[in-house]
């Protein structure tokens, strides 16, 4: 709990930190436009800010999320590349994201490392490619600032082959009352200011898009969770 309320604290420094006067989206293609502003501008500082997140609430998750990783794989809003030093070497890797500036710092990351990856800027709301492309997708920290996430979850099931999986590391709506009263506090300066959603439940996406739940861990409160399902044969 000390660990909890500490984050809740650096969320909020942060979030009073950036302008209070943002103009909120109106239309789903402002949405998506004002995200992708927002990460070129985040860029430069998104590891050092993310990496107290991590800390705090997702441990290993990344570690466990490349992991889960098989073949021909799509990470979707890749970001800086956070990810790339878990993939296995046998992994098939095409990343995308909706900023040009986050994708430079995760091409940068990807040569120091010597990984293979193909970059792209795309949209997860409609991925640029077709039907059963990929043996599996996965998402970390994303679905909060996609703006319409369960689109985007659909065009996951759609890019998957049949028996391929989707891997989410996400943070999601608290089972907890006492939790899910402070997040439903904060969203609306979370969403004003870092376009990010706290009360969203990918798993109830997830099962709208047909997939078959293989494994939902929830951990720090039921803040954290990480989800495999795969897409019937």
């Amino acid at each position: 709990m000390r660990r909890f309320l500490t984050f809740l604290v650096v969320l909020g420094l942060l979030v009073f930190g950036h302008r209070l006067n943002q103009r909120p989206p109106v239309t789903p293609d402002e949405a998506t436009a004002d995200v992708r502003r927002f990460y070129d501008r985040a860029a430069p500082r998104y590891d050092r800010v993310i990496r107290l997140a991590e800390w705090m609430l997702f441990k290993d998750g990344r570690r466990w999320a490349a992991a889960q990783a098989r073949g021909d794989t799509l990470e979707i809003a890749i970001g800086t590349g956070r990810n790339l030093p878990y993939y296995a070497d046998d992994v098939r890797l095409t990343g995308i994201d909706i900023s040009p500036a986050m994708l430079a710092l995760a091409q940068e990351r990807a040569q120091r490392l010597g990984r293979q990856v193909e970059l792209r800027v795309g949209d997860a709301q409609a991925l640029a490619f077709p039907d059963s492309s990929f043996d599996t997708v996965l998402s970390t920290l994303s679905l909060c600032t996609i703006p319409d996430a369960e689109r985007a979850v659909r065009e996951a099931a759609r890019v998957l082959r049949p028996g391929g999986r989707l891997v989410l590391l996400e943070h999601v709506r608290s089972p907890l009352l006492l939790v899910r009263c402070v997040q439903r506090l904060l969203e609306p300066l979370t969403l004003r200011l870092e376009h990010d959603h706290l009360l969203r439940e990918p798993l109830e996406y997830v099962q709208a898009a047909g997939l078959v739940v293989e494994q939902v861990d929830r951990s720090r409160l039921g803040l954290v969770e990480r989800l495999v399902a795969r897409k019937p044969s």
